[in-house]
C-alpha cells in the first residue's frame, strides 16, 4: 500500500471543499488523483440524469488512464466531503518515476490492476443476454478473491446494486435474474452477499456462450 503520509507527497497535495467539482466528464485529462482523506464520488450523466457510479475513500486512485492514454474524462469527480488528494499530472509523473523507484512500482501495480478491471468489465458488457451478464458479473468477483475454493460453494460479499453497476444494468431487472436463480437453487441471494452453489457451472456457461459468439 502507498504510504500517503510520505513527505515527497507534501508538493503534490491539494485539497478540495464538499460538492466541490475535481473535474468533468468530457474534458480534456492531463491528472489522476491519489485521496489522502476524504470521499470522492464518480458520477455519468445518463439519459439526462446524474448516476453515481462510484464512492471512493482514502488510498484510492482516480483519473489514472488520463495519463495512460489522451482520451477525455468520461465521467465526473465530485468531492463529497472536504478532502485532501495527491495531484500527479504527466510533468511530475515522469519525475515520480525517475526518482522515487519504489513509489512509481506501486502505482503501475495500481494501474495495471485498473486496466484489467476495465478490460474485464468490457467482456461482460459485450454479452448480450441479460442472464449472462449478471453470471459473468459473479464469475469475475469469484475470479478476484483468490481465498475462494472456486470448487464448492462461494460467498461473494456484494450487494444486488454492485451487481447492476458491474453488469451496466438496472438493478430491478438484475433482482429478477438473482430471484429467478435463488428460485432454481443455483444461489442463496441475501442483502449483502450472494452464496453460489457451483461457480463453475456459471464460469462454463457463459465460456460456451462467448466462444459461440465469436466463430
Amino acid at each position: 500500500m502507498i504510504q500517503l503520509d510520505n513527505p515527497i507527497f507534501d508538493k503534490f497535495t491539494v485539497e478540495f471543499e464538499p460538492n466541490e467539482l475535481i473535474f468533468c466528464e468530457f474534458e480534456p485529462g492531463n491528472e489522476f488523483y491519489v485521496i489522502q482523506t476524504g470521499r470522492i464520488k464518480i458520477v455519468k450523466i445518463i439519459n439526462n440524469n446524474e448516476k453515481t457510479l462510484d464512492v471512493l475513500k482514502p488510498g484510492d486512485i482516480f483519473g489514472e488512464m488520463a495519463v495512460l492514454e489522451e482520451e477525455p474524462r468520461s465521467a465526473s469527480a465530485i468531492a463529497m466531503e472536504k478532502s485532501r488528494l495527491l495531484k500527479f499530472h504527466r510533468d511530475n509523473f515522469d519525475a515520480l518515476l525517475q526518482g522515487n523507484p519504489q513509489i512509481a512500482y506501486r502505482l503501475l501495480v495500481i494501474f495495471s490492476k485498473r486496466i484489467y478491471d476495465a478490460k474485464r468489465r468490457l467482456m461482460i458488457l459485450l454479452l448480450e443476454e441479460p442472464q449472462l451478464k449478471v453470471m459473468d458479473v459473479l464469475n469475475m468477483l469469484s475470479e478476484e478473491d483468490p481465498h475462494l475454493d472456486l470448487g464448492g460453494p462461494v460467498i461473494l460479499h456484494v450487494t444486488i446494486q454492485e451487481v447492476a453497476n458491474w453488469a451496466g444494468m438496472q438493478i430491478n431487472e438484475v433482482q429478477k435474474i438473482l430471484t429467478h436463480f435463488n428460485q432454481l437453487g443455483k444461489i442463496e441471494l441475501f442483502n449483502d452477499k450472494i452464496h453460489v452453489k457451483n461457480i463453475r457451472d456459471f464460469m462454463r456457461v457463459v465460456n460456451s456462450r462467448r466462444k459461440s459468439s465469436f466463430q
